[in-house]
C-alpha cells in the first residue's frame, strides 16, 4: 500500500494472524515493511483493554519508518476492561511477552534482523513493558506513555522499584494534564531512572497518543510519536535491506 509523506518513507505490510502464545493460539497483528530484507523489531504490548485499533496503529506506524512490530492480545478470552486487566496476571502477561519473542526470533521469521527487540507500551501496557525491560536481556530499548508509576501495590511487580535500575535506554512520555497520573511522580522517575528520557507534553491528558481516545492531542501525538521512531532507531539494530536490482 501508498503511504502518505508524513507518515513515512515505506509501504507496509500488515494483517491480523493468530501467534501461539500460551496454551493456544492469540489473537496477533504484524506490520512490516514491504521490502525484502530484515528489520529491526518492537514488540507492542497492550494495554488495559484487549488488543485494539491503537496497538495496531502504532504497529503500522513503526513499519512505515522501517522498524517492524508485533503485537498480541495478552488478555483472557472474552474479557472487557476493566476486568480484563484484573484478570490478566503479572506472571501471565510476562509469559506471554516471552512467548511473542520467541515466535519473533524463531527460524521461521524472516524478517526479524536481531535477537534482541524493542518493547513499547501504553497505559498498564508499560507496565508489562518495564516489566520485560528489568528483567529480560532480550529488550534492547524501552519506550512508554501514559504508564501509571503508582497504584501498583497489589500487583506482584511495581514499576517503581525497578526504575532505577532498568538496563536499557528508556524514553516515557506522559501529558502534563493527565488527571490519572500526577507530573510528580513523572519528575521523581526521571531523578530515579536518570539516564531515561522522561517528557511531559504541556495541555496534554491521559490517552494523548490515541485518536481513539478523548484525550487524544494532535499536536502531541505527532511528536511523541516522531520521538519513539528516532529512539528505536538510534537504539535498535539497523535494517538490512536486500538490493534486487
Amino acid at each position: 500500500m501508498a503511504v502518505l509523506s508524513h507518515e513515512g518513507t515505506y509501504p507496509i505490510l500488515y494483517r491480523s494472524l493468530p501467534l501461539p502464545v500460551g496454551a493456544a493460539h492469540r489473537d496477533g497483528y504484524l506490520a512490516r515493511p514491504d521490502e525484502a530484507g530484515r528489520f529491526p523489531t518492537v514488540i507492542v504490548a497492550p494495554g488495559l483493554s484487549p488488543m485494539g485499533s491503537f496497538e495496531k496503529d502504532v504497529c503500522r506506524r513503526l513499519a512505515r519508518h522501517a522498524i517492524a512490530a508485533i503485537t498480541v492480545d495478552l488478555h483472557p478470552s472474552g474479557a472487557e476492561p476493566p476486568t480484563a486487566y484484573s484478570r490478566l496476571t503479572d506472571e501471565r502477561a510476562a509469559a506471554s511477552l516471552d512467548e511473542l519473542h520467541e515466535v519473533v526470533v524463531s527460524d521461521d521469521t524472516a524478517w526479524n534482523v536481531a535477537d534482541e527487540v524493542g518493547i513499547f507500551g501504553a497505559d498498564v501496557g508499560g507496565r508489562f513493558a518495564v516489566m520485560k525491560a528489568s528483567t529480560r536481556s532480550w529488550v534492547r530499548s524501552l519506550a512508554i506513555a501514559d504508564t501509571p508509576l503508582t497504584g501498583d501495590e497489589d500487583r506482584r511487580f511495581q514499576v517503581a522499584d525497578h526504575l532505577s535500575r532498568l538496563p536499557v535506554p528508556v524514553l516515557a512520555l506522559y501529558g502534563m494534564d493527565d488527571d490519572l497520573i500526577d507530573a510528580g511522580s513523572v519528575d521523581e522517575a526521571q531523578r530515579r531512572n536518570k539516564h531515561g528520557q522522561w517528557l511531559l507534553y504541556e495541555g496534554a491528558g491521559h490517552g494523548f497518543l490515541d485518536m481513539q481516545s478523548d484525550g487524544f492531542n494532535q499536536s502531541a501525538a505527532d511528536d511523541a510519536f516522531a520521538r519513539i521512531v528516532a529512539f528505536f532507531k538510534a537504539t535498535l539494530q539497523p535494517a538490512v535491506v536486500e538490493d534486487l536490482g
